[in-house]
């Protein structure tokens, strides 16, 4: 038999169907903590229920273009975002319409205002990491798994400069470690830290408008480098500990 007259005799329905979906973990830091971009179902299943953005993916659509358009539908959210695959999950219970496989994003950006909701979310909000509601499906445990991803990539990408917007401070760069992470860290040891790294971030050559607060000395802008990782690597200090 050739293969065309394999496929014209090949029989989809053979096989019980199976729906994928993409689910978007997206992080940010705002007011100084990190948050994590939910909304708020409004259609069953789970109405009312929060959950991560996401949706059926569409005919001819591949799977990273399902999840910036779920993205961009669901909260209005498309600028200035980094977005990468995170994890599939496929248990068989987890969705009570039919078996559907998830393919999660884990998604980057600098402070941004706040979403719109749109198509089949009623609200869209930024909630706090550490004070999510319980999520819909096993969002739970995408969410966990996309924030355990973000720290440690941390460690051994540029990925924090993401986060900082397209020039910063080496000050508000550790900012980013600390939200993320969730320790303090020596501010002269992480300074240079962070300029011993090749390529991880560029001076711009240009400073502050002023010192801050305690009118110090202007302090020098820098941008992301070109390293896409870092090595020696920033590894994660303990909760008790900070980096030396």
């Amino acid at each position: 038999m050739s293969e065309a007259e394999f496929l014209a005799a090949y029989d989809p329905r053979a096989y019980p169907a199976v729906a994928v979906t993409v689910d978007v973990v997206a992080l940010t830091i705002r007011g100084g903590g990190l948050r994590v971009l939910l909304i708020r179902r409004g259609e069953q299943p789970y109405a009312g229920r929060w959950s991560l953005p996401g949706g059926f993916i569409q005919p001819g659509e591949d799977l990273p273009q399902a999840a910036a358009r779920e993205l961009a539908e669901e909260t209005g959210l498309s600028d200035r975002v980094h977005i990468e695959q995170l994890a599939s999950y496929g248990a068989p219970d987890r969705d009570p319409r039919m078996r559907v496989v998830s393919v999660s994003y884990l998604a980057f950006a600098p402070d941004l205002p706040d979403p719109r909701a749109g198509t089949d979310a009623s609200e869209a909000a930024w909630h706090p990491v550490g004070g999510t509601p319980e999520l819909a499906f096993d969002h739970d445990r995408i969410l966990a798994h996309g924030l355990e991803r973000a720290r440690g990539k941390l460690e051994y990408t540029p990925l924090a400069t993401a986060f900082a917007g397209d020039t910063f401070t080496i000050s508000e760069l550790r900012g980013v470690y600390e939200t993320v992470w969730g320790v303090p860290l020596h501010a002269g040891n992480f300074h240079r830290k962070i300029l011993s790294v090749p390529g991880f971030v560029e001076s711009t050559g240009e400073t502050t408008e002023s010192g801050g607060a305690r009118g110090g000395p202007r302090a020098k802008l820098y941008r992301a480098g070109d390293a896409r990782l870092l090595h020696p690597a920033l590894l994660r200090p303990a909760r008790e500990e900070t980096i030396r």
